[in-house]
């Protein structure tokens, strides 16, 4: 049965309420759609909006990213649903009460397209928002992996017989909204309305699109309506069922054999290393079986020292993974409680609320409100930071960001405390602790956090490219003192392969311990929960990965292990990101989900 909209008044399509990833379909929440109609200030809008009750919208995409709904004009995005690489401010939404929101937090492509039949004359209405962190153009594709500038949000109606990607002028009717080269990274709500009488009698596709392979890029459309035209017009839309496009390219992917997906590997990274995009190593396993491995670019440039798989790459947060493991290794010792308020351990820590309310569990799955420590005072303090403990002075006295537990945001500081935790328990710096419990089981004798002002043979050069800047440049000055149990560091594409095998063979923790540290337990992002300093994008029947990146100025990198058929690829870059993440979620949607 088709749902039929019909006033004199504005036709008002949607606020949909979507939070879609890769094949996920809408279909109302469980409630059941609603034909009746209210006033409501001169418009009127179909019932119970907020709880779904359109249906029929349809999402596809690839790559990062997700959709999302402001629900008050005035409320933020839930942080549960959204990780942007770079923080930013959104406009809020121009009606107050809702807006349709994609975020493309890193590498992808988000579509949403319904189907419409357009009866008499009427006019598409609807506002559109964006902040952006990057420089926006107008590509002649919606592939989030085409090498270049590819930062675009495009409306469109399209001819529901096209492929849902396509920007081919035969396949668009009409163009209602699209980024441009040179236009500002962030646009205020503004109003676009198109006649569309022209496809009186004929159904047409809307088509709302996000694609950015350099992230991160917010959209939004607001005040969704089909205006009749005209005082006495009588117009009216209908909303047939939305047919899945018979082929939608560079979007839904058929899993390739594992050789070709090899091949296609090698040459996306030859291509990419070929123009400068790309510059590290990667490395393929199964199990602990080397299926691919290879370099590429320069670990100084200066002097012209290649990239090689034994070249150490600084790796950023990925370090949590081990953190998060030695942590997990002294719950199985019964050292330490999951439960535990932080200030079982850090007696003399100088807040009371942090000390007594913020559980160990919490700092792990970045639930605590502990906040985070990049800004102002790491900047001014940036090389003074040498010990955990410095840190603890500079941030302990901080009050809480939220009740802890209540909601769900990165936090840096809380795998520092994490860190410190280990000391006091331990007897033992973090450092020494997990180059003996984590590294050295594992086999990884590559991998550390000695500082920065010590030599480290074939540790490579991290290039940058400040804002404003076209060239690569050191990342010297924006380097901490050594790593910590936060994130930093150096490691190898093979120590981390030989950390994936340790973990999945149980060499690290015992069979229980291990599922606890790699299952899910909050929403953190498009698509994936967090963990235990990993986070898990595996579905209901175990597809997918576990895992963690990193990234910084210069840095970059990502694991991602395949529990089911046991892949594990390894990435690290020493450019900005996403250059190791182009390379990972390439892959992703071509391995084989089995052997």
């Amino acid at each position: 049965m088709r749902e039929i909209l019909e006033h004199r008044g504005a036709v008002v399509v949607g606020a949909l309420i979507v939070w879609a990833a890769l094949g996920l379909f809408l279909t109302g929440c469980g409630h059941h759609a609603k034909t009746a109609v209210r006033g409501e200030h001169g418009m009127f809008v179909m019932d119970d909006f907020e709880s779904g009750a359109l249906t029929g919208w349809k999402a596809v995409g690839a790559g990062s990213g997700g959709w999302f709904v402001y629900t008050e004009g005035s409320k933020s995005p839930d942080s549960s649903q959204s990780d942007p690489n770079v923080p930013f401010d959104v406009p809020n939404p121009p009606q107050g009460r809702f807006a349709v929101v994609t975020d493309t937090n890193g590498p992808g492509t988000r579509i949403l397209y319904r189907d419409v039949k357009l009866d008499g004359r009427l006019r598409l209405h609807l506002s559109v928002f964006y902040a952006g962190a990057g420089g926006l153009s107008s590509p002649q594709t919606l592939a989030y992996d085409e090498p270049g500038a590819n930062e675009q949000f495009r409306i469109d109606l399209v001819a529901p017989s096209a492929p849902i990607d396509s920007v081919a002028h035969r396949d668009v009717l009409a163009n209602i909204f699209a980024t441009s080269a040179g236009d500002p990274d962030r646009r205020e709500p503004r109003t676009v309305s198109v006649d569309v009488s022209r496809w009186a009698g004929r159904t047409v596709r809307l088509r709302l699109a996000a694609t950015d392979n350099s992230g991160p890029l917010r959209a939004g459309v607001d005040d969704i309506r089909f205006e009749p035209i005209g005082a006495n017009a009588n117009a009216r839309i209908e909303l047939p069922a939305t047919k899945q496009p018979a082929r939608a390219l560079n979007l839904v992917l058929h899993r390739m054999t594992e050789a070709d997906a090899l091949n296609a590997l090698s040459a996306r990274a030859d291509r990419l290393a070929r123009e400068d995009q790309f510059s590290g190593a990667v490395l393929i396993a199964e199990d602990d079986r080397v299926l691919f491995s290879h370099a590429y670019g320069l670990a100084d440039r200066n002097r012209r020292i290649p990239n090689t798989i034994r070249t150490r790459f600084r790796i950023g947060s990925m370090n949590k993974m081990f953190t998060a493991v030695a942590t997990l290794q002294l719950v199985q010792a019964g050292k330490v409680k999951l439960t535990a308020p932080l200030g079982t351990y850090l007696r003399d820590y100088p807040n009371r609320d942090v000390a007594t309310q913020v559980t160990i569990h919490q700092l792990l799955t970045h639930t605590g409100g502990t906040g985070d420590i990049f800004g102002p005072d790491f900047d001014a303090h940036r090389k003074e930071l040498r010990t955990l403990a410095d840190y603890v002075k500079l941030y302990g006295k901080r009050d809480l960001e939220f009740k802890p537990g209540s909601s769900w945001a990165y936090s840096n500081y809380g795998f520092i405390l994490l860190g410190a935790v280990i000391e006091k328990v331990t007897g033992h710096s973090y450092y020494d602790y997990v180059q003996q419990h984590v590294y050295a089981p594992a086999g990884m004798t590559r991998s550390g956090s000695l500082p920065e002002d010590h030599a480290v043979p074939d540790r490579s050069i991290g290039y940058t490219k400040p804002p404003g800047t076209t060239a690569w440049a050191p990342n010297t000055d924006t380097l901490p003192y050594r790593g910590t149990s936060a994130g930093g560091g150096y490691s190898t594409v093979e120590d981390l392969a030989r950390f994936a095998h340790a973990l999945l063979s149980h060499e690290l923790l015992s069979p229980h311990s291990t599922k606890l540290l790699i299952t899910g337990k909050v929403k953190a992002g498009p698509g994936a929960k967090y963990a235990y300093g990993f986070e898990d994008a595996r579905d209901a029947n175990g597809n997918g990965w576990v895992g963690h990146g990193g990234g910084a100025p210069g840095i970059n990198g990502d694991l991602k292990i395949y529990p089911k058929p046991g892949y594990v690829v390894a990435v690290l870059a020493n450019l900005d990101p996403p250059a190791a993440q182009r390379i990972s979620e390439y892959l992703d949607p071509r391995l084989p989900t089995q052997r």
